[in-house]
Order: structure tokens, then sequence, then C-alpha cells
């Protein structure tokens, strides 16, 4: 049988100088995953008893009471918001997204407003804001949120997101009005701590990606908490038919590679996979080191990136090609080169270049300094 080419289709797979990004296919999963996913696909099984083995490995890995595979972590916010909203009565499960008469408002802080709370309204909840600007919000300010009709009180980790009212001083005030947390952490695996960690401070509910760190199936999400709530969200979701949850199936595959991804990861060398990071994010520093009226550095906080990265910012002084038009001119280039842009919306000149290494493979360093390097000295 012929082998499956990108060309054939006429499609250029890309080189992902950029984080885990869905548009592109989130990230590439190991050789073991594909394998057992391949292995998983020639016979039927009971999801329902397949979803709860997965769920039990996921707990291990996250200190949580019960765990389970979702459509991805925006497909895991939906399930929270629709687990907290119905309980497990099914007569509740079977109305969504009418949620007349339901407790069906979820809190969130102004400071964490993020698109993906649309899977929150998806469910049939009404999203209610608490705090009046970026900073965040006082106690007082969550505990007068709180009332009769609150569902549950949101909380968003990612790379720049702040709140000024801690995880767990959240959950404390949420916990003692009866109130349930729930998180979304998409992106804050790795480092590998961070799957306990939330459960830790006291999150009802975690939702994370599998196909972003932890190298699963893309279209796949942890979820992970309470016994009672994943309950149901199990019961909110695929293989029942009647539940808002039933558009997001995941497949026996999928299940499979998720938690083959997850043991790997768990097991992996992280500080071996870090220093490899790190080592190709100083190689395009030094690449680049050098242009006239560039400043290029290595940056590797945790708190605000995803791995190490090579980060470009331009001189008031820079006469070359504006640094928003440098990812255009990468990727209409063979191969096409994907690298990350932030714009200050203030001046051009704090504008910065972020090139990932976290998915780069070998040698891809080598071609994406390269590149770099010609088109902001030659353009």
């Amino acid at each position: 049988m012929k082998r499956f080419s990108y060309a054939d289709w006429d499609i250029r797979p890309v080189i992902n100088a950029s984080a885990y990004m869905t548009p592109i296919g989130g990230s590439i999963m190991p050789p073991e995953v594909v394998q057992a996913m391949a292995d998983a696909s020639p016979y039927f099984v009971d999801m329902h008893a397949l979803n709860r083995k997965a769920g039990e490995i996921i707990a291990q890995h996250t200190g949580a009471e019960a765990g389970l595979v979702t459509s991805g972590a925006m497909g895991g916010m939906l399930l929270q918001a629709a687990a907290c909203m119905t309980g497990k009565e099914l007569s509740k499960v079977r109305r969504l997204p009418d949620t007349t008469g339901m407790k069906n408002e979820i809190l969130y802080f102004h400071s964490q407003r993020v698109t993906y709370f649309r899977a929150f309204q998806m469910a049939g909840a009404k999203l209610v804001p608490v705090g009046e600007d970026a900073r965040g919000a006082d106690t007082w300010e969550l505990e007068n949120g709180i009332n009769d009709r609150t569902a549950a009180v949101a909380y968003v980790f990612g790379p720049g997101i702040r709140c000024s009212l801690s995880l767990a001083q959240v959950a404390g005030v949420a916990h003692g009005k009866g109130v349930p947390v729930i998180v979304d952490a998409a992106a804050m695996v790795p480092p590998a701590e961070n799957l306990r960690k939330y459960i830790a401070q006291g999150a009802d509910m975690v939702t994370f990606s599998g196909g972003k760190g932890l190298r699963g199936p893309q279209s796949t999400g942890i979820l992970c908490g309470r016994k009672d709530l994943i309950e149901a969200a199990a019961l909110n979701s695929s293989p029942h038919y009647r539940c808002v949850g039933r558009p997001m199936k995941v497949c026996k595959e999928e299940v499979v590679g998720l938690i083959t991804a997850l043991e790997l990861f768990v097991r992996q060398d992280h500080e071996a996979v870090w220093k490899a990071w790190r080592e190709k994010a100083r190689y395009i520093v030094d690449a680049l080191h050098g242009i006239p009226a560039l400043k290029v550095w290595l940056d590797e906080d945790p708190t605000t990136r995803e791995g190490p990265v090579a980060v470009v910012n331009a001189e008031p002084s820079w006469q070359g090609i504006h640094l928003r038009d440098v990812p255009e001119k990468l990727m209409t280039g063979d191969p096409p080169i994907l690298v990350g842009f932030h714009s200050s919306g203030f001046s051009e000149h704090l504008d910065e270049l972020v090139v990932c290494t976290a998915n780069l493979k070998d040698g891809e360093e080598e071609t994406v300094a390269a590149r770099l390097r010609k088109v902001l000295v030659e353009d």
C-alpha cells in the first residue's frame, strides 16, 4: 500500500518554531503513542469500561479522585460547566443547554477572561464577571458575587494570565459557600508537577490539553477532579446519547493514545528535555548575535514561556524589516516556518519575535536560524 505524503495533497509541512498551536496540529505524537492507537484500532470495546480505566490512570497521575479523557481542554471546560450545573441528575443532564431553574452562573475574574469561556456558554451557563479591572479582585468581591444561582467559580492558568487572588484563596472563599472551583490549565504542562499542583491547591476540576505538552492526540484533553463531578461530567458526554457533550466524541484510539502519552510524559527526563530546548534556543540566539540595532536573548521564564525561547527585539535605530512582517516572510518561504510575534500595541520597537524550540526536531534550529537571519539582514 502506498504510504501517505502531504505532497500528494499539495500541502507543505510547517517547521513549528512557535508554541503548541492548534492551527498547525498541536504537537507531534511520539512513535509509541501512534503505535498504541494502531494497536487499539482493530477491536470493538465497551467505551464506558475504557473511559473508566483511563480515568483511573489519570487519577493516579494527577492526585485527583477521578479522571476523564475529553475532546481537548475546551471540551473539558464544557463538561466542567455541565457537571456543575446538573450534578448526576439525569433530568437536568437531558435538558442542557436549557438551564432554566438550575444554578447556571459561572463567576470569572476580569483579568482572566479568555475566549475559551465560550465552552461554558455552549453548555448553557451564564458568565458573571468579578472585579472591575485587569488586576483581578478582592476576596470580598468574590464573596459578594456568589449567590444561590452560582454553579462554579472559574480560574485560569496560562502564560501571561494573572489574578490578584491565588487559586487557594479562591477555593477557600468558594468552598466556604459550597461552590466548586473549575480550572482551565490547558497549556500548563510541562512542567510535570502542574498535573498535581492545582488539585492540591483546592481545585475541584482541572482541564489540560492532551495535544500540547503531553504530545497526545491533538483532539484529546484531560479532565480530573472530584469523583462526583467527574461522574457528572461523564454523564454529560459521549457515549451517552441525550447529553450536551455528545458531539465531542473521543474514540477508543484517542483514549488509548492520550493515556499512553500521559504515561510517557510522567516517566521522561524533564530536565534533559528542557536542556535540549535550551540548547536549540541558544543556537538561534548565537546565530543572530551581532546584527546591528537588534537585541536577541534567551528567555526561559516558566511563568511566561512554554519553554526556552529566543527573543528578538528592535532598537529605535533599527532600519530593517518591521518585525511584524517577519512571520509572514517565514511562512511563505520553503519550508514554511512559524514563529511567534508579540505586539506591545504602543511602539513597534517594543514588538518581539519569539522563537520557541519545544517543537523543533533535531537540526531544524539550524534552518530556522539561517532563514531568520536572512530575512532580518536582507529584507
